[in-house]
């Protein structure tokens, strides 16, 4: 999932403003101006896979779209509180991966335990904690019916290889690096 974080916020989640002597908190990333004096750049959440923007899942009144949803879900979470970004030595899609905590609580997490995303365990293997906390998250998802899990969806990774849903039309999702 790709994330819009500040990059103030990173630098701030890496340590602060290193001297440039130390390299330790530079990062590799795609940025772009919000204005003269505000950067972002993407971050790719560690060990959760969420809904695709453009992505539809079905339930029993048909298809919606769930990857707006779990948009809009990460959105709103991040105006709730603060936010501290923990980025690991890792890169996805050429985008640096993080964590993103909101007043403490794991975005990743959060989304996945709102039915909007899945664990990406197979990630997490150095981080054996974190993956039971988001398998928990996913069986109680699951088991309340939340989100996606009120009916059908293809996991984000098949649907990013072109895998869709019989109510999706091929044309509507396009192919994501």
């Amino acid at each position: 999932m790709r994330m819009t974080i500040a990059l103030a916020l990173a630098l701030a989640a890496c340590g602060g403003a290193a001297s440039q002597a130390e390299d330790q908190s530079a990062i590799r990333a795609d940025g772009r101006a919000i204005d003269g004096d505000t950067v972002s750049f993407d971050v790719r959440l560690y060990g959760a896979d969420a809904f695709e923007k453009r992505q539809l899942c079905r339930n029993t009144d048909g298809c919606w779209p769930c990857g707006k949803a779990a948009q809009d879900y990460a959105s709103k979470l991040l105006k709730t509180g603060s936010n501290t970004i923990r980025l690991t030595r890792k890169q996805s899609y050429g985008r640096p991966i993080g964590t993103v905590e909101i007043d403490g609580q794991d975005l990743g997490e959060s989304m996945i335990a709102a039915g909007l995303a899945v664990p990406a365990t197979s990630y997490l293997k150095d981080d054996p904690a974190r993956a039971q906390r988001y398998v928990a998250a996913y069986e109680r998802a699951e088991a309340r019916h939340a989100g996606a899990h009120a009916g059908y969806f293809i996991n984000p990774a098949k649907w990013r290889r072109g895998e869709r849903l019989t109510c999706e039309s091929r044309s509507r999702g396009r192919r994501y690096r």
